[in-house]
């Protein structure tokens, strides 16, 4: 064998090893690069499980009942109004103070603990709810992931799925449960998804002035304690702007379509009231405290 032969099959031969090590460490996003330049409904659905599956092990659940059973009846209720009903929808509670709610894609919904401690009537949670619903059948997710360049991609999948990044500041944002991985949302998207939560929760009978009612008290938060929502802000850029234009477009509504809207009822109060029973949740360590600007850098 030549020299040249030699050294072709020496450098193939480290090819396949590199290209093996990367499998190995990296598998499921490398999987994940080569659907991102176009993402069908079924790939959309196996990569939103896979994160599922991955975030589930690493962030706290609320594990009762009472709880995980309410949020999983209300988030049917408005998912099932959507062009998208079909979708396997799951919903999951973060045991965390933080104020924060999320969606992956293919239709798996996280909402904190800390978001439903400040909804104080069904109709926010509601608003809340139907939001990331609405980020989901908008697929807002899957157009980032065919919009952004390999290398930030690889990064942010990389670290979510084969938790190859170990640095506080990732393990934080996976925690807090929200700015890890898909919560990037434009200001476009953002309005969007709110255009779709108000039809979302009228379509389930709900009152879509929580959505606006929510928004409001936690902008309020920020201005007097922003530390339980820094994570929520970091993830949804939240503006007085974006309040009005929810407001105004409710305002257009015909009268007649917001009579006999829940607003909220006994039973929302008693599910507020159970999980406000339970333990608290457990405190991030110290060495995941983070600042907004961190994790919006993440």
């Amino acid at each position: 064998m030549s020299a040249g032969m030699r050294e072709w099959g020496n450098a193939a031969h480290r090819g396949a090893m590199a290209s093996r090590s990367v499998r190995v460490l990296a598998g499921a996003a490398l999987t994940f690069l080569t659907l991102a330049c176009g993402v069908s409904e079924d790939q959309e659905v196996q990569l939103g499980r896979q994160n599922a599956e991955q975030i589930n092990s690493q962030i706290p659940l609320v594990r009762d009942p009472i709880v995980t059973n309410y949020v999983r009846d209300l988030g049917l209720s408005i998912a099932r109004t959507t062009p998208r009903a079909d979708l396997d929808w799951q919903f999951f509670v973060v045991n965390s103070r933080e104020v924060n709610a999320f969606a992956l894609p293919g239709g798996f919904i996280y909402v904190n603990r800390g978001l439903i401690e400040r909804a104080q009537d069904l109709d926010e949670l509601a608003g809340a709810l139907g939001h990331e619903i609405g980020h989901v059948v908008r697929r807002h997710s899957v157009q980032q992931l065919e919009k952004r360049n390999g290398a930030n991609l690889a990064v942010g999948l990389g670290c979510t799925l084969t938790r190859i990044c170990n640095s506080d500041v990732a393990r934080a944002a996976i925690q807090v449960g929200g700015a890890a991985l898909f919560a990037r949302y434009s200001r476009t998207d953002e309005a969007e998804a709110d255009s779709e939560a108000v039809l979302n929760v009228i379509a389930a009978g709900l009152d879509p002035r929580g959505i606006p009612a929510l928004f409001r008290r936690l902008i309020e938060e920020r201005r007097t304690a922003p530390l339980r929502i820094a994570a929520f802000f970091a993830s949804h850029p939240l503006e007085e702007d974006r309040i009005v234009a929810t407001e105004r477009e409710i305002a257009a509504l015909d009268p007649k379509e917001l009579e006999g809207l829940r607003v909220d009822d006994p039973s929302y109060q008693a599910f507020r009231a159970h999980l406000q029973s339970l333990p608290a949740p457990p405190e991030p360590p110290a060495q995941d405290q983070v600042t907004p600007d961190q994790l919006r850098r993440q």
